[in-house]
Parts: structure tokens; C-alpha cells; sequence
């Protein structure tokens, strides 16, 4: 960074000057013991060489002043010298918090578009003709049939899918897109998920639940991102909750992209973990590798929106979650530790 030239070049010139203060010095000494030496020399030739001592006299003289000259020197350098370098530091400290916190605002702002999207599509999905008509009539096989086709269908085109449920008004799973991978799924019993409480509450069409990166023991414990709606009577806006579709979107390679996408040089990257970390500070998005779900980061953004910290060694620069267009986002952060 440039700043780091900077601060290099103030180092560089701190040591240049000390050295040539030093040589001064040592010229000066060596002078003033060849002073001495001609003074000697002087008072031995008596009368004949009391002009020589005076010039001896007075070349001391001189020296003794260069040396003080030197000396003050010397002091006003390392007084400046250490300024420079501690305002340069600051100002290197100072670019790279503003630096990583624009990153991390970056990260988080791509996750949220990502997930407005998902958002949408759950919206969108939900009013399907085919997963209408089989929540108006879930006991019937052709219409189940013509549903998980349909969602299969869906699902080769949207490859960020892990699955796509439909569940009837109790919870129990009566659709999906992909029963030859996930088996499991098909009339399991989700009416106790959050996401689907929420969902079947919905007021209308417009609104949606979503829940915290978690993994799902019918989708093989895949760390998955899950959006929820209603699936409404004739697909109607405000028609009557019948049942709801989830999509469960597989966060695990989308986050990693964009957290081993950050803009960073081939230092930063070496000293950077890029990460996405929920509202409870659980680290669900790392540079660094898989996280473990469990992971809680610890730093204190207190009411910030976004900043940056120096925490011993280190340094943790994060935003807050912008939201985008009708996507709130979950008060999810983007973080980047500097070390």
C-alpha cells in the first residue's frame, strides 16, 4: 500500500540522517585530536610556534561547536523522525480500517442481493399453479406428481437450490423437487420449524419468513438458507393460507465465493479471514475454510453500522447488513480480521 512506502521512506530517511550525523562525529573527534596534537606540537616550538597554537586553538573551537551542532541535530531529527513515523502509522492504520471496512460492507451487500433474490423467487414460486392447486387438494397422487415435476423443473434451471418443499397447512411435506437425492423429505413433518409458523401467519402474498443459516436432517445436514411463504388459495395476494412452499438455497459454495472473492492483494490476503457472521455473531462464512456453525466471533460493534477496531493484535473491521430493496436482511454483518 502506499502508505506503507510512506512510512518506509520516513524509516529510511530517519537511519540515512543518524548515520551521517555519526560520521560527522567521528570526523569532528578526529579533528579535535589533531587540535590538541597541533597545540602540543606549538608550546614545544616556543616562541616560533605560538601562532600555530592559536590556529590549533580555535580549529578545537570549531569542532567542539560542530560536535554540540551535531548533537542538536541528532535530537531534532529523532524528535521529528519519530513524528513522522507515529502520524505515518496512524495514517496507515487509519487507510486500512477505512480500506477493510468498505470490503466488509462489500461482502455483505453481495449476500444481501443474493438473498433478496431468493426471496423474491419464494414469492414468486409460491403462486405456481400446480403447487396451488395441490394444497387446495393434497391427497391427490396426480396432482402431487404434477407438483414435483414442477419443481423439478424449477430446480434444473436454479441450481443454488438444495430442494423445494410444499407442505399443507400441518407441516407435513407433500411436494419436492428432488426425491431421488433427499428421500427423506417427503412427508416429513416440519410443522414445528419457525420458518414454517411464520409463513402459514403470513398476512399476504407479499411477505415472507426466512431463518438463520442452519443445517436440515432431510436435506443430509447441508448447511442450507431458507426462505418461506404461503401458498395461498388460487394464488391470490390476500387468498387463505393453504399450505407453504420453502426453498432451501445451499449457502455453503455462494458464501464461500463471495468471502474468497474479496478484492484483496497478495499480502492482505495472507493476513485477511473474510467472513459473514449473523446478528448472535456466529461465523457462517470464512475465507479460511467450512465453518463449523458454532463459532461465535467475538467483537463489540455496540449501535455501529459499520467501523472498525484494534483489538491486541489485530484488527476487525465489519458493516452491518444494509438490507436491499424490500430485503431487511437479518442484521447480519461482514467482517474482516487483519492480523
Amino acid at each position: 500500500m502506499q502508505d506503507n512506502n510512506i512510512l518506509t521512506l520516513a524509516y529510511k530517511l530517519s537511519e540515512t540522517t543518524r548515520n551521517k550525523v555519526d560520521l560527522i562525529e567521528k570526523i569532528m573527534r578526529q579533528t579535535q585530536i589533531l587540535a590538541l596534537n597541533a597545540r602540543i606540537e606549538a608550546a614545544r616550538a616556543g616562541v616560533s610556534g605560538a601562532g600555530f597554537g592559536v590556529v590549533a586553538q580555535e580549529i578545537s573551537h570549531v569542532s567542539t561547536r560542530i560536535n554540540q551542532i551535531a548533537a542538536d541535530f541528532r535530537g531534532d531529527v529523532d524528535h521529528y523522525a519519530t513524528q513522522i513515523q507515529e502520524a505515518g502509522t496512524r495514517m496507515s492504520t487509519e487507510l486500512r480500517g477505512r480500506r477493510f471496512t468498505d470490503l466488509a460492507r462489500n461482502a455483505i451487500e453481495l449476500i444481501d442481493r443474493n438473498l433478496f433474490e431468493r426471496s423474491c423467487d419464494v414469492r414468486w414460486w409460491a403462486t405456481d399453479s400446480a403447487l396451488v392447486a395441490l394444497v387446495e387438494n393434497p391427497e391427490d397422487q396426480a396432482l402431487q406428481s404434477l407438483a414435483c415435476s414442477r419443481l423439478a423443473t424449477i430446480l434444473r434451471s436454479y441450481t443454488v437450490y438444495l430442494d423445494l418443499w410444499v407442505m399443507d397447512k400441518h407441516g407435513r411435506v407433500i411436494a419436492q423437487g428432488r426425491p431421488d437425492i433427499y428421500p427423506q423429505a417427503l412427508g416429513y413433518d416440519a410443522s414445528s420449524m419457525p420458518w414454517f409458523r411464520h409463513a402459514m401467519t403470513t398476512r399476504n402474498g407479499d411477505q415472507f419468513a426466512m431463518a438463520d443459516i442452519d443445517t436440515h436432517p432431510a436435506l443430509d445436514d447441508t448447511p442450507t438458507a431458507t426462505y418461506a411463504t404461503a401458498i395461498r388459495s388460487q394464488g391470490e395476494t390476500y387468498g387463505e393460507a393453504l399450505g407453504v412452499l420453502a426453498i432451501f438455497f445451499d449457502w455453503a459454495p455462494q458464501a464461500q465465493a463471495i468471502v474468497s472473492g474479496i478484492a484483496l492483494d497478495e499480502h492482505e490476503r495472507s493476513h485477511c479471514r473474510v467472513m459473514l457472521l449473523d446478528a448472535q455473531h456466529r461465523v457462517i462464512a470464512d475465507s479460511q475454510g467450512n465453518p463449523s456453525l458454532k463459532e461465535v466471533y467475538s467483537f463489540n460493534p455496540g449501535s455501529r453500522d459499520k467501523g472498525y477496531d484494534l483489538l491486541e493484535h489485530r484488527m476487525v473491521a465489519f458493516a452491518r447488513t444494509p438490507g436491499y430493496e424490500t430485503y431487511e436482511g437479518m442484521g447480519w454483518f461482514g467482517a474482516i480480521e487483519y492480523h
